[in-house]
């Protein structure tokens, strides 16, 4: 991915926003000459073509999607889609809550019933666990794999 698409894509996070307008777009991603502008609204567009960003009901408004996340998220985060009264869900999420700490890591909890894209790509497969942007289960947690993701994310980490 290119480095004002990735630009595009951390300035969610950056500004603990949901949706952001062109004008912010420009301001943290790119910049105002007509060059940089033109730049930040061709990504924006492949980044829309892509599914990693959607347009919003307002005008000029973007929101990330959960692609668009997990593109530019951090190796130790665990993302686990769920779903309230799942008991899978329950049980990976007791088994990763412990890892965390000890290996550096951060969980991130989605309730896929909240997002009918992730409803429709999961909702036969909850849990689905992520670490960074590589898939490392669904339906049935493997601590052990879990773990030696988290590690291979520490160890990248500290020797890169």
């Amino acid at each position: 991915m290119d480095s004002i698409s990735c630009r595009i894509l951390e300035t969610y996070d950056q500004l603990e926003r949901e949706s952001l307008d062109l004008h912010a777009l420009f301001e943290f991603a790119g910049g105002n000459p007509p060059g940089e502008r033109e730049a930040v609204l061709d990504a924006v567009t492949r980044l829309v073509d892509q599914g990693f960003l959607r347009e919003t009901e307002r005008s000029d408004f973007y929101e990330r999607t959960e692609d668009g996340r997990l593109a530019v998220i951090g190796p130790r985060v665990v993302t686990l889609y769920t779903r309230e009264g799942c008991h899978l869900c329950e049980e990976a999420r007791a088994q990763i809550v412990p890892l965390l700490g000890k290996l550096g890591a951060t969980m991130r909890e989605v309730d896929i019933d909240d997002d009918p894209g992730l409803h429709d790509r999961y909702t036969n497969d909850v849990p689905v666990i992520f670490v960074g942007s590589q898939m490392a289960a669904q339906h049935r947690l493997d601590a052990g794999r879990l773990r030696s993701l988290l590690e291979a994310a520490r160890e990248k980490g500290t020797s890169g």
